[in-house]
């Protein structure tokens, strides 16, 4: 093979970009700072869905991969800082989908993790976020700033604007729109304040969601919605861009469903689970989105928190990161939610309904995506408190893979794609010459085994490389205080 010369390629830039200038406070979790770094002798998995390649050299010159290629046919220039990865995988940056800023407090309040969580992604490898719902949008705007400005360790944030919710939410912290004169005023406010997407919420009216959508669309921003007053297919038809969630929150499959109203459903996962996926109307709803080209981003860790007993093993790490009180109060709700008493005054039964319902999800995501639709990948750190930034979003990457797609693919899941759907892949999702060098250096090897996402070492932001096990002490106790 014609070998690449770095050398050459070095001396064609004509403008050199200067590094980008890192208060202390930023320093300190920094490993790797080099004009041209040499990532050699590494598996390789790009991002495409393609498999992992071996032995791979993976340069960075001044922020961006300047050459990937087999590590006999790379040169590597003298002044390159060399770190020897035999026994190491590198992907691209997760691109998280649903990735808030805040934590549950309890009473339906939730709490901005301005601290921990932007650390918390990074460490994760999550190198882009987009906050898909904000609770204080000015504090998400300004923590972007800084992260910016290289003044704040995180990951690249698309803001999305406060939720867009109708009359009657559960939410005390969230507007309620009085009506599309509202919804339009509210979208291009924050257009203009600087957030790049929105989301709508559960009772939004269907008038209401299709003036956000003109508004939204009308200056280049996509509106995605976690939806109860209105069914896919009808979102769809109103021309929103993203679903959330899946299956489990879509409401039109519910008898008691009426236009426009969020239907109370006492046995919703009881209906959930027994859908037929491939046939019916469930198909039918799939190829509808399709054909609207509406994305769904999957958020599997939040559901399977709470719908099985035991499930998943509480790990260490989040225990560590938990305030006492969140450590205590996640144990206490994980408890209730697997005591028999409780399970039997809920739902009549020993056993929770949400268990059949989400592996019914899981077969929903896996159709959608295979009959040709944008599946995007998040974590939603709500629901009980136990799935937390960055090491949910590992998890979100296994459930993937339980839910059948290869490593590889439940990989370009959470980096390609959701490139894509932000209008970012010519930058970012795939590691590729020329693309900025968001990179994750993982001990073990995914492909195989893709539990081995969590052994996350290094994560390269624009070439810059963050050492994960600092940015994890840093916050140890932190997570539901700050």
């Amino acid at each position: 093979m014609r070998k690449v010369l770095i050398a050459t390629l070095l001396l064609s830039v004509s403008s050199v970009v200067m590094a980008q200038t890192l208060s202390p406070q930023v320093r300190d979790f920094v490993k790797v700072d080099a004009p041209v770094v040499a990532l050699t002798h590494a598996r390789v998995i790009d991002g495409t869905g393609a498999g992992a390649r071996e032995d791979q050299t993976v340069m960075i010159f001044k922020g961006k991969v300047s050459a990937v290629g087999d590590a006999a046919s790379v040169s590597v220039p003298g002044e390159a800082k060399v770190l020897d990865l035999h026994g190491y995988t590198v992907i691209p940056g997760l691109v998280g989908m649903h990735d808030h800023m805040f934590y549950p407090m309890g009473d339906v309040i939730f709490a901005e993790m301005g601290f921990s969580f932007p650390r918390l992604y990074l460490a994760g490898g999550v190198t882009t976020i987009r906050t898909t719902g904000s609770l204080e949008p000015y504090t998400d705007l300004e923590i972007k700033k800084k992260i910016d400005a290289g003044r704040m360790p995180g990951p690249k944030i698309h803001v999305t604007g406060p939720y867009l919710e109708g009359a009657g939410s559960w939410a005390l912290q969230l507007h309620q729109l009085t009506g599309p004169e509202d919804a339009t005023k509210t979208v291009n406010y924050w257009l203009d304040e600087g957030v790049d997407n929105f989301k709508a919420y559960m009772f939004i009216t269907p008038a209401e969601l299709a003036a956000a959508v003109t508004a939204a669309h009308k200056r280049g921003a996509k509106v995605t919605g976690h939806l109860c007053s209105i069914g896919f297919r009808e979102a769809a038809s109103l021309g929103i861009d993203n679903l959330e969630h899946g299956l489990v929150v879509d409401t039109e499959f519910f008898p008691s469903k009426k236009p426009g109203e969020c239907p109370d459903e006492p046995k919703d996962a009881e209906l959930i689970s027994k859908l037929a996926i491939k046939t019916g109307a469930v198909h039918d709803m799939i190829v509808d989105l399709i054909q609207h080209h509406v994305a769904v981003t999957s958020t599997l860790p939040v559901f399977e928190m709470g719908s099985f007993a035991g499930r998943p093993t509480i790990q260490k790490r989040v225990l560590d990161a938990l305030s006492p009180d969140a450590r205590s109060s996640l144990l206490a709700n994980r408890l209730r939610s697997s005591d028999v008493s409780h399970l039997r005054q809920v739902y009549g039964s020993d056993t929770s309904p949400w268990g059949p319902a989400f592996k019914k999800e899981m077969e929903f995501e896996y159709a959608f995506s295979q009959a040709g639709g944008l599946l995007l990948a998040g974590l939603d750190p709500t629901g009980m408190g136990g799935v937390i930034a960055g090491f949910g979003d590992q998890r979100e990457v296994e459930l993937l893979v339980e839910a059948g797609f290869t490593p590889v693919e439940a990989i370009h899941i959470a980096t390609a794609n959701g490139a894509q759907f932000l209008g970012e892949l010519d930058r970012i999702g795939t590691i590729a010459v020329g693309k900025q060098a968001d990179l994750v250096v993982i001990k073990g090897d995914p492909s195989q085994k893709i539990d081995d996402i969590e052994n996350v070492e290094t994560v390269f932001k624009d070439g810059i490389g963050y050492d994960s096990a600092q940015l994890i002490e840093s916050v140890r106790g932190v997570v539901g205080s700050r």
